[in-house]
């Protein structure tokens, strides 16, 4: 990847009210090129409203790829990546960093009608969820927008979210979708551009305030 190569990652601040988002254009070679801010309510259904207004807002045609923080940010305020790569038309990578048995079952437990329909549904939209050896570590990738190729030694897992997320297959090294995200990890297990925005996001909060 070009040393020049620009992403924006996005990160969501812990809250009990009101998360911060922040928006973080990084180079493949670690300078910081902007900033951007934004807000939802924990708990709610604003997340993917405010990604787009940030991505809007940073206003930045040279930006190459657009990297989340997990796909259900403050307290399972889901985001959209369908929606979220329409409207910004740039690939769209949501990057976790833990094994995971799934959403469903705790939006199941935390919530009741409409509220856990809802989310349920965007949950079972979202895109497979795939296992990437990252330096010493392994991070988890859903991808829209992007060549995503299952390794050829990967176990093959069912496509769809719920089922792929106890035993995720592994990318395929040379597919695009893996070259963004170790082409934004010179080191450890966390690509720059969301290392930044997750200190960015917690800065704002304590800015704003500890009572959000």
């Amino acid at each position: 990847m070009n040393s020049g190569s620009r992403a924006v990652g996005i990160a969501f601040s812990d809250a009990t009210t009101t998360s911060t988002c922040a928006g973080a254009v990084v180079r493949a070679d670690r300078v910081v090129d902007g900033f951007a801010f934004a807000r939802c309510t924990v708990g709610g259904e604003d997340a993917t409203d405010a990604v787009c207004r940030l991505v809007s807002d940073l206003a930045r045609p040279d930006v190459s790829a657009l990297l989340l923080a997990g796909v259900a940010p403050a307290w399972f305020n889901l985001l959209d990546l369908q929606h979220i790569h329409a409207e910004t038309t740039l690939p769209t990578l949501a990057v976790s960093f833990e094994a995971s048995e799934g959403l469903a079952p705790a939006i199941r437990r935390e919530f009741e009608g409409d509220e856990q329909a809802w989310r349920l549904d965007r949950y079972e939209s979202l895109p497979p969820r795939y296992a990437l050896p990252l330096h010493d570590e392994r991070v988890f990738v859903r991808a829209i927008g992007v060549e995503t190729i299952v390794a050829a030694d990967s176990t093959d897992a069912h496509a769809d979210a719920a089922d792929a997320d106890s035993n995720p297959p592994t990318l395929a090294p040379n597919c695009e979708t893996a070259r963004i995200v170790r082409g934004h990890t010179p080191e450890g297990g966390r690509p720059e551009p969301l290392r930044v925005a997750r200190l960015a996001a917690r800065a704002g909060r304590e800015f704003a305030g500890t009572e959000h």
